[in-house]
């Protein structure tokens, strides 16, 4: 690739690279994540750095991995042989192809989609797009095979100009960021080798993963000091099953889930309030009972869960939070149910049965403690079910877990449990009431004026990228008692989310996202734009990059470790 690329302008580097990358199918979950991490070994290796040092290319295979999946890891240092480390990130799996539907087979070939939306009459802003010849379509365009060669033809740039790069870069390209991180969560352990074995000191990592606008007309390129994290809170509803003839009888488990997700799901007030962030409120993904046929018998239970983006608040607040609204909403359900029932009566003229409607709320963690207060071993069961489910979804294995729970409990009572399934993904971001990362915040703003000046482009600095990213399993802002309580609400944590809890911490690397601009991520219509992104990005990060490494100067470096190395000798 290097004899194809040398002496072009970095924007055609990169457009070229783009172009190469989107040609391979390496979609989450295929062996294409494989395909796609081989060729970027493979361009590296062709840097005439790398010819000279090529024990600076590693790769780092996920443990367990049926695809073989890894991640690809290359390092280059500066003249000044200094240990203070940028990470260079971006994860190199895409969606699916599916929804290309009759251009399928063009789905990873830009100038055929570039001719086919420019005759494309029925979304005028796509035609207009491609029509201008500034935009570059493809799955993976924008999202984000360009961001992937915005980093390659930035270290190839530094490679060739060691003189102007003041410290260190590490390129980090990890697979599984579109379903389950197991990419970034795995490379942990080599970035912590990395720091104990050679004593790199990490300032920053810089993700370029997509931005978009935010709105029509939007004028500003956004980037993002943090990344915003993720919970799924999931809740186990048992009720009283009964027939269809005497559903009065019974306390529908549905109804109690359709009202938890008519106060949760949209719910704009349940969103975090800082001042000029886009937050997101939870929203319902999986709301379904447990019946598999049709019978003339109400459900039993029933199984719920939403994603919820979390910026500053911790799972325990979540987890109050969450625990208040579900013990109003099962009052709003016994109200309703007692109501129903009384009128039932009146109209029969039928004897009353001696019915409650009392639904109890309870935490996993909670739930855990009544059961061994019972004299039951609710952490024996809980393994057990994991042992003889592995293969089950991650999700479902979590449900499986709680059922067994209530099935071991001999008071069948109505209840809702919440719990915590996978995927969790913390949220990481500078602190500016910390000095340090308020003179990296300022610096960056200093680069981002700069630019405006030299390039006409306008920025606008943001604290928390609106969607999920790799970036936040670099760091931990909870307290370990905060962290403490997050697992224990998780079913088996240790097994269904190995997430290495101390190795971040210890890490604590920041990551922001300075990103490749386009549009439509994750839609047939998913381009990105090629005089931004290939033409002015690349020395965005650069100078960036720069200027923190250098503002980083002030930070004296830790004192090496017995038997610590120099790299790269």
């Amino acid at each position: 690739m290097y004899n194809k690329i040398q002496g072009m302008v970095m924007a055609d580097q990169v457009e070229m690279l783009t172009r190469a990358l989107i040609s391979i199918k390496s979609v989450n979950g295929t062996t294409g994540e494989v395909e796609i991490a081989d060729f970027i070994k493979n361009v590296l290796m062709s840097f005439p750095y790398f010819q000279q040092h090529p024990t600076n290319i590693w790769e780092q295979h996920i443990p367990n991995d049926p695809l073989g999946r890894k991640n690809i890891f290359a390092l280059i240092r500066g003249e000044n042989n200094d240990n203070r480390t940028i990470i260079y990130h971006s994860h190199i799996d895409t969606v699916g192809i599916e929804d290309f539907g009759s251009v399928k087979k063009d789905a990873l070939n830009p100038d055929a989609l570039a001719a086919f939306f420019a005759t494309y009459e029925l979304d005028k802003d796509v035609q207009k797009d491609a029509q201008s010849g500034d935009w570059l379509f493809g799955r993976g365009s924008v999202d984000m095979q360009s961001g992937i060669a915005v980093h390659l033809a930035n270290v190839l740039y530094f490679s060739e100009h060691l003189e102007e790069l003041p410290g260190t870069i590490l390129l980090m390209l990890n697979p599984d960021e579109e379903s389950q991180h197991k990419g970034v969560i795995s490379a942990i352990s080599e970035l912590k080798r990395l720091q104990d074995e050679y004593n790199l000191q990490y300032i920053i990592a810089i993700n370029d993963d997509f931005i978009t606008s935010l709105y029509d007309d939007d004028p500003y390129r956004y980037i993002y000091t943090g990344a915003a994290g993720k919970l799924l809170p999931s809740f186990y509803i048992y009720g009283r099953e009964a027939h269809v003839g005497e559903t009065l009888s019974g306390i529908d488990p549905n109804l109690i889930s359709a009202e938890i997700t008519r106060r949760i799901h949209n719910n704009v007030d349940l969103t975090e309030n800082i001042e000029g962030e886009l937050v997101l409120p939870p929203s319902c993904l999986y709301q379904r009972d447990n019946k598999e046929a049709y019978n003339v018998q109400t459900a039993t239970s029933s199984y719920l869960y939403f994603n919820y983006f979390i910026y500053e608040a911790t799972g325990k607040e979540i987890m109050d939070k969450l625990t208040a609204i579900t013990i109003e909403a099962c009052k709003e359900v016994e109200n309703l149910l007692h109501r129903h029932y009384q009128e039932f009566l009146k109209r029969t003229g039928l004897p009353a049965k001696a019915l409650s409607w009392t639904i109890e709320v309870t935490s996993l963690a909670e739930y855990m403690d009544e059961l061994s207060r019972k004299g039951l071993n609710p952490e024996k069961t809980a393994r057990a079910v994991f042992e003889h489910n592995k293969d089950v979804e991650p999700r479902m294995l979590c449900f499986k877990i709680i059922e067994a729970l209530q099935e071991l409990d001999p008071e069948k009572k109505a209840r809702v449990i919440i719990f915590y399934a996978p995927p969790y993904l913390p949220h990481n971001y500078l602190n500016e009431e910390k000095k340090r990362d308020h003179e990296l915040v300022e610096a960056i703003k200093d680069v981002l004026e700069n630019v405006e000046q030299e390039t006409g482009e306008k920025f606008a600095l943001k604290k928390f990228f609106p969607y999920l990213a790799d970036g936040s399993f670099l760091s931990l802002h909870e307290t370990d008692e905060e962290m403490i309580s997050l697992m224990k609400n998780f079913p088996q944590w240790d097994l269904i989310n190995p997430l290495p809890v101390n190795e971040i911490r210890s890490l604590n690397v920041s990551s922001i996202n300075i990103g490749v601009y386009g549009k439509d991520a994750h839609k047939w219509t998913e381009r990105v734009y090629k005089p931004y992104t290939f033409g002015v990005l690349p020395a965005v990060i650069r100078k960036v990059t720069m200027r923190l490494l250098n503002v980083s100067l002030a930070y004296p470096l830790s004192t090496p470790r017995n038997g610590a190395k120099t790299i790269f000798l």
